[in-house]
């Protein structure tokens, strides 16, 4: 007999039972769970920094840098940071040339 209990879309393809999703949120770091459900599983940083594993989503650059920003949050801030600039070495070479004190010239692709 299959289960009537009504699942909630977390991200793209995923979907989890209702109520999971609060759940989720309760983990520090981890407030925006299930708020991108357009976002691929494999595009979320959350995971490798001890958050939700869908949480702190980087689509795209801007949200690489917002990830950045808000790493702080994440019970392990240092493996958001290495997930994001895994994806978007760009923002490493970035952030190692302003730890110098020299000022980069980084795309603002899309």
């Amino acid at each position: 007999m299959k289960s009537t209990r009504k699942k909630v879309t977390v991200a793209k393809g995923v979907k989890l039972p209702y109520g999971k999703e609060s759940k989720l949120r309760k983990k520090p770091g981890s407030s925006n769970t299930g708020r991108y459900k357009n976002v691929a599983s494999s595009k979320f940083a959350g995971k490798a920094g001890g958050s939700s594993a869908y949480s702190f989503p980087i689509p795209d650059l801007a949200h690489a840098r917002n990830a950045l920003a808000r790493a702080h949050f994440a019970p392990s801030p240092a493996s958001i940071r290495k997930k994001v600039y895994s994806l978007y070495p760009q923002l490493k070479k970035r952030h190692e040339m302003r730890a110098k004190g020299k000022k980069s010239k980084v795309s603002k692709g899309k």
